[in-house]
């Protein structure tokens, strides 16, 4: 099945990992078209619109689509911090070091499920590690998320679930959106005619074609 997805900007290269400059350009009123896990093609709506009338289309209105989110602190929250059950009712924010005398692997590996499910809410498609649990290791594997080397001296540094709050656009973003390239990305509401997402807001993530979390 091909889907069209719509935003009113669509940033296909934020970070300039493409070979031409036309890459990281701003599409207005732009789409991506997507076949299976697979992105088909890229380009202004009308014209993928036109081409493919038979494509369902989800119209994502006056937001920002980019490629997925890296998240550098993966070994700091799913290794350390502990994502409590709702059903503790202590919140849902994650624990700094909950985790660091836990010999529980079961647990862990909860923890570490919570915590991936809570990133997608954030527009990551991307976690880097390393991971040293098991049990963690399979929870990353199974989300479907990238599992990343780790990198720039993140592994042991704490860090936030959205990675927008410290990071620009520029370095969050992993990869690109590109024909031919896997369907990961992510659509963030943007602050009026800025093609820039906001942090926090992220209405939706797409993870190998699939539509893997909406804001309700």
């Amino acid at each position: 099945m091909l889907t069209l997805h719509r935003a009113g900007f669509v940033l296909p290269d934020p970070a300039g990992a493409g070979p031409a400059p036309a890459d990281s350009a701003v599409l207005v009123d732009g789409a991506v078209l997507v076949r299976g896990e697979l992105v088909e093609a890229v380009g202004p709506f009308g014209e993928l619109a036109a081409a493919h009338p038979g494509a369902r289309v989800r119209d994502w209105g006056a937001a920002v689509l980019t490629p997925g989110l890296r998240n550098p602190y993966g070994h700091g929250l799913l290794e350390r911090a502990y994502h409590p059950d709702p059903r503790e009712g202590t919140g849902a924010e994650p624990v700094p070091g909950g985790l660091d005398a836990e010999g529980d692997d079961v647990r862990c590996g909860a923890s570490a499920r919570r915590g991936l499910q809570r990133m997608l809410g954030f527009g990551v498609t991307a976690v880097a590690g390393p991971f040293e649990r098991a049990s963690v290791r399979t929870a990353v594997a199974r989300s479907g998320l990238a599992a990343l080397a780790p990198g720039g001296g993140t592994a042991a540094a704490d860090g936030p679930l959205d990675p927008l709050a410290v990071l620009p656009l520029a370095q969050a973003a992993h990869g690109r959106i590109a024909a031919g390239e896997r369907a990961d990305f992510a659509v963030f509401a943007c602050d009026g005619d800025v093609p820039a997402p906001l942090p926090g807001g992220c209405l939706a993530t797409v993870l190998g074609g699939r539509l893997v979390y909406r804001r309700r």
